[in-house]
C-alpha cells in the first residue's frame, strides 16, 4: 500500500531535479531573473503589496498568504534561467489565486490548523486504542490520519491551476518564446505536478494501511467466549 507513493515520490524527485538541472542552463528571451519575473507579473496584476523575499534551500519556493510574502529559492531569485521563470510564474500563480479568493485555495488554507492538529493527536488516539484495546479512540485515530490524504487531494486542484497560470502568464507577457522555452516551463511544472500527485497516493497508502491493520487485528481477535 505504501510501496506506490514512494516509487512514484522517487520518480517524481528524480524527474524534477533533471528537469531543473536542464533548463536552469537555458537563459529566458527577457533575460531576467526569477525575482524579476515575479514581480512584473506581480505588477501586471495589482499585487504591488506581495513582498518578494530570497529564501535559502532547493527548491524551497512557496508563497505565504498570511504574511503576502513570496519566497523564492536563492537559485530562482537570483537566475535568468527558464527554470527559474517556470518556478517564479508557479508561486505568483499562488498569489493571483489569493487575491481573486480562489476556492480550492481558501479552503485548503482554512484547514490546515484543523490538518496540523489531526496529525498531532491522531497516533496518540490509534496507540491508546490499541492498549486499551477501546475501538471508539483506535477509529478515531484512523479517522483523523485521513485528514493528511484529504489535504493532499485538495492540493492537486490548488497547484494545477496555479501552473495553468504560470504558463499563460509567461507567455503572454513575453518573458518566455519559442518552443525551446514553451516546452522548458511545461518540463519543469509537469515534473513539479508529479510530486503532489506522489504525495497524495502516499498519504492515502499510509491510511488505508492503518485501516487494513485495524480491521484485520478486528477479525484475528474475534473469537467466542
Amino acid at each position: 500500500m505504501v510501496a506506490p507513493g514512494l516509487l512514484l515520490g522517487f520518480y517524481a524527485q528524480t524527474r524534477i531535479k533533471k528537469n531543473v538541472t536542464e533548463y536552469s542552463q537555458v537563459r529566458t528571451t527577457s533575460g531576467i531573473t526569477g525575482a524579476q519575473v515575479a514581480r512584473r507579473l506581480l505588477d501586471a496584476k495589482g499585487l504591488q503589496d506581495v513582498a518578494i523575499e530570497s529564501t535559502p534551500g532547493v527548491l524551497s519556493d512557496h508563497y505565504d498568504p498570511a504574511a503576502k510574502v513570496l519566497r523564492l529559492s536563492q537559485d530562482v531569485y537570483f537566475t535568468p534561467s527558464v527554470a527559474a521563470a517556470g518556478i517564479a510564474a508557479h508561486e505568483t500563480g499562488h498569489a493571483i489565486q489569493d487575491a481573486e479568493d480562489y476556492g480550492p485555495m481558501e479552503f485548503r488554507t482554512h484547514v490546515v490548523p484543523f490538518v496540523q492538529f489531526a496529525g498531532q493527536i491522531a497516533p496518540w488516539l490509534f496507540v491508546a486504542g490499541l492498549v486499551l484495546q477501546t475501538n471508539a479512540l483506535t477509529w478515531s485515530g484512523v479517522i483523523l490520519f485521513g485528514a493528511s490524504f484529504v489535504f493532499a487531494l485538495l492540493t492537486l486542484p490548488v497547484e494545477f491551476d496555479a501552473s495553468r497560470r504560470a504558463k499563460n502568464l509567461l507567455v503572454t507577457h513575453g518573458i518566455i518564446e519559442g518552443d525551446t522555452q514553451i516546452d522548458g516551463v511545461d518540463h519543469v511544472l509537469d515534473a513539479a505536478a508529479w510530486t503532489y500527485v506522489a504525495a497524495a497516493v502516499s498519504a492515502i497508502g499510509v491510511w488505508l494501511f492503518y485501516v487494513f491493520v485495524l480491521l484485520f487485528r478486528g477479525r484475528g481477535s474475534a473469537a467466542p467466549r
